[in-house]
């Protein structure tokens, strides 16, 4: 029997991103954020979901752009830290030794020593209670070469991303392999 939890943002695992702006004065900011994850094919867009009170929020209403870099698990303390201070007070990247660099295509910076990096174009913006829901079109994906797998693609096991269990405020790693999708479920 299950047991009732109540209305409650519980769901496992979420993603642990790390969303790259300018500030008004051209300042590079990083903040983690997990209320996050892709929400269209067609256009490719992801969504993240923030706080008005964050540094970030107003960086992304302003600039009109934003990035996501992806830690691997090598990171894991930056990442955490990104989601700990504020950029109106801290300057995140002196802090951690982490390189920002300029995207070609946004107006925001992503971190250069993270795997993956999705450079995105605000496209829509929604009020939720008290988060503000950004849609970013994806104008490009970057990877590091060594995480490509055989196909070209980003492999997760190369990528080590991190996830969160936002309840118990732990970070984990990726688990083993279980099957490829859209195939597993045909021997039903």
């Amino acid at each position: 029997m299950k047991k009732s939890l109540g209305a409650a943002t519980i769901i496992l695992p979420v993603p642990v991103w790390v969303i790259g702006t300018y500030d008004a004065r051209g300042k590079p900011n990083a903040m983690t954020a997990a209320w996050a994850g892709v929400c269209c094919s067609d256009p490719p867009c992801v969504a993240v979901s923030l706080r008005a009170a964050t540094y970030t929020h107003g960086n992304i209403k302003r600039r009109k752009a934003f990035t996501i870099s992806v830690p691997s698990e090598e990171y894991l303390k930056e990442a955490d830290y990104f989601g700990i201070v504020s950029g109106r007070d801290t300057d995140k990247f002196a802090a951690t030794g982490l390189t920002p660099v300029k995207s070609d295509l946004v107006d925001a910076p992503y971190v250069k020593e993270f795997p993956l990096i999705l450079e995105c174009k605000l496209l829509h913006t929604f009020e939720i209670g008290i988060h503000t829901q950004f849609v970013g079109e994806i104008a490009d994906v970057k990877a590091d070469k060594e995480v490509l797998g055989e196909d070209g693609y980003p492999d997760i096991e190369k990528a080590q991303p991190i996830v969160y269990t936002p309840m118990a405020r732990t970070y984990h790693g990726i688990g083993k392999y279980l099957g490829r999708g859209f195939s597993v479920g045909r021997k039903i």
